[in-house]
């Protein structure tokens, strides 16, 4: 049978996350995983908790939905941190926030590397605009670029960054490589033969291929698209190698010692798959793993309490209340209230006029104020009697707690899966430590849920343990 304790097995290495936040060689901590699994609110976490503790920090963030601006107090995040106010400096740290602006980063890159003419040619090229804006794995790259200005400028102890919230965790290391090789590869090399000769002979020499060619781009793309791409080509010949080069030293600046990429994830399934395919390129891309953070981890106050215990209890419970309730519908009459009936006098008008002296009818009493307490009605017992014989008290107690057990039956089902995915993970791999972060009764929307994020991220769960 499957233990209900959810807490890490001693044999389990356990993530140290203040050790890794307060270590000076720690510069860059990357944040990676599917999407959906609080990626971005673990970065923002570890940023509070880093500043807390005496480093400078900013914290780079990819999500758009500024859910980072919002739970740390900014009015509005862009591509220039800002410093996050109400944080607690006294240890001589400073927390810094923004998020990558993609164009803008392109457009700084284009502006650092390019005359001011072809800078202008380039930005208001039409498939130039279009590419910056949503090419497959611009964000990704510009990620990656933003990352190593940021490093470069070595104003910050601590780079923390939440990377984008791709379908697959693997985007963030494929896509550069993906934008690079296309910018390097042949079709832009083939776009590039003619301004690259040059003059009518190399023209002529390329007048019968690039005819055949072009007419089929031109089919395929369109002819205005075409002569955009051709021109935004030309401008952007000498930059092409400048690409490949930056995107070659990010990748080394991630391999390389000072950073720390961090595996976020949910204790389901699919989320754990989409970490060990993570773990895995990590190690065959030679990064530096610190460990997994398994986010919003369910818990129980009273784990002593099987499933299968609760349950059994419940049931029984209900068992309880049923032989209750068939035992009081099949009961006689109190034994006084009979009696009464028995002796009341009857009057010279009969039983008929008894009842309307009391306020009675055939179908019981019409007027409570008016009518005797201890009167037998259509229904069954008077109120008054009823309330002697029947306690709706207890049976309301005892539904309650049947329905709670079967909600703590229902808590520990899902704490038993939760553990069972998580030590599949650990199976496959033992050498990676791991952190649970419990789940929250609410949405983290500022500061002081971020420190319980952060709590929870260093907190060992074995501490607690009785």
């Amino acid at each position: 049978m499957t233990s209900d304790n959810t807490t890490l097995d001693a044999s389990a290495p356990r993530l140290e996350v203040d050790s890794l936040l307060d270590d000076p060689h720690t510069r860059i901590v990357v944040c990676c995983g599917s999407g959906g699994v609080g990626k971005t609110t673990t970065a923002a976490a570890l940023g509070v908790r880093a500043a807390e503790r005496g480093r400078k920090v900013v914290v780079l963030t990819i999500d758009p939905a500024r859910r980072l601006a919002q739970s740390m107090g900014i009015s509005e995040l862009d591509n220039v941190p800002r410093q996050v106010k109400d944080v607690d400096e006294t240890s001589g740290g400073e927390l810094h926030a923004m998020m990558l602006d993609m164009k803008r980063t392109f457009d700084e890159i284009v502006e650092g590397h390019a005359d001011a003419d072809r800078a202008r040619a380039i930005l208001e090229n039409p498939f130039y605009q279009s590419l910056s804006a949503g090419f497959a794995g611009t964000q990704e790259y510009m990620a990656m670029e933003k990352l190593g200005q940021l490093r470069a400028n070595d104003e910050w102890d601590l780079i923390i960054v939440d990377t984008p919230p791709s379908r697959s965790a693997l985007d963030f290391l494929d896509a550069p490589k993906r934008l690079g090789s296309f910018l390097d590869g042949k079709f832009i090399r083939v776009l590039m033969a003619p301004a690259k000769v040059g003059g009518r002979a190399g023209m002529k020499f390329l007048n019968v291929g690039m005819s055949m060619m072009t007419g089929t781009l031109s089919k395929l793309m369109g002819g205005q698209l075409l002569r955009d791409v051709q021109t935004f080509v030309a401008a952007m010949d000498t930059m092409f190698g400048g690409f490949r080069t930056r995107a070659d030293a990010t990748y080394r600046l991630l391999q390389a010692p000072g950073t720390a990429f961090l595996v976020v994830a949910a204790p389901e399934r699919d989320a754990l798959r989409e970490a060990a395919y993570f773990v895995e390129r990590l190690a065959a891309e030679q990064m530096p793993l610190a460990g997994l953070v398994l986010n919003r981890v369910h818990g129980s106050g009273a784990a002593q309490l099987s499933a299968e215990r609760a349950l059994a209890a419940a049931e029984a419970l209900t068992d309880r209340m049923a032989e209750d309730t068939h035992a009081d519908t099949h009961a006689d009459p109190p034994a006084d209230a009979d009696a009464e009936a028995a002796s009341a006098p009857e009057t010279a008008a009969g039983p008929a006029a008894d009842r309307t002296e009391n306020n009675l009818e055939v179908n019981g009493i019409v007027d409570h104020d008016g009518g005797k307490a201890g009167s037998r009605t259509a229904g069954g017992l008077s109120p008054a009697a009823a309330a002697e014989h029947v306690t709706p008290t207890s049976a309301s107690a005892a539904q309650l707690a049947a329905g709670l057990l079967r909600l703590h039956a229902e808590r520990m089902q899902v704490l038993a899966r939760e553990r069972r995915t998580r030590d599949r993970f650990t199976a496959l791999h033992p050498e990676v430590p791991v952190t649970e972060v419990a789940a929250l009764p609410g949405d983290v929307h500022d500061l002081a849920g971020l420190r319980a994020i952060g709590d929870r991220l260093a907190l060992n769960p074995m501490d607690t343990d009785d």
